[in-house]
């Protein structure tokens, strides 16, 4: 266990290989929908490299719906009670001790060999509750910035398979960013013969 930042803490392989095959045999069943996983498209016109699928609440930029009005005007998934107790799990385990969490959303992104995230900071939340991200599959290089700008000062972290990284607190709003993959770094005895799963658990505030 490492602390990267005050409120930010890496815990590699915290998840075991039957939680991984389990969290993957889940995102395929969620990637078929009822709102499936794809390409977000950017109010600028660009397309995220990432796909995504949400449980919950529907994230597009910049916003969270309870409809995919962008995709096929459907409601997302709803978010499992099981996946918020692996949550509060996850912060206990980073934290030391037991933090009062209640995610109600979920951002799934799978990263193949080519996909890459820019610098950003996860804001559209109306709650300063922690972010709590786990790894599937491939090894990734994160970058984990600060709260003030997308540069230095910054660390990178190699996110393996299994691995925990939660952000909260002072970090919970720090830039950060994946700037590259690394193909055939995974297990494929996660189910994932290739490609990176990150599930990303949040709080979204809203009603």
């Amino acid at each position: 266990m490492r602390e990267i930042a005050p409120g930010a803490v890496h815990v590699p392989g915290w998840l075991t290989l039957d939680e991984q095959r389990h969290l993957v045999q889940e995102c395929r069943e969620w990637a078929r929908g009822p709102v499936p996983m794809r390409h977000t498209v950017l109010p600028s016109g660009g397309v995220m490299s990432v796909q995504t699928v949400c449980l919950g609440w529907h994230w597009r930029p910049y916003a969270y719906t309870r409809v995919a009005h962008d995709v096929n005007g459907r409601q997302v998934a709803a978010f499992p009670g099981w996946l918020a107790d692996l949550g509060r799990r996850a912060l206990a385990d980073a934290y030391g001790r037991d933090v009062p969490y209640e995610p109600d959303t979920a951002l799934i992104n799978f990263y193949d060999g080519q996909a890459k995230m820019g610098m950003h900071q996860d804001k559209d939340e109306r709650s300063d509750a922690p972010v709590v991200s786990l790894s599937i599959g491939d090894t990734c290089l994160f970058r984990f910035g600060n709260t003030e700008t997308r540069g230095r000062p910054y660390t990178d972290v190699r996110l393996a398979s299994g691995d925990l990284f939660v952000f909260g607190g002072p970090s919970r709003f720090a830039y950060h960013g994946v700037p590259k993959v690394y193909p055939g770094t995974g297990d494929p005895a996660t189910g994932l013969t290739s490609g990176r799963l990150n599930l990303t658990l949040r709080v979204t505030g809203l009603r």
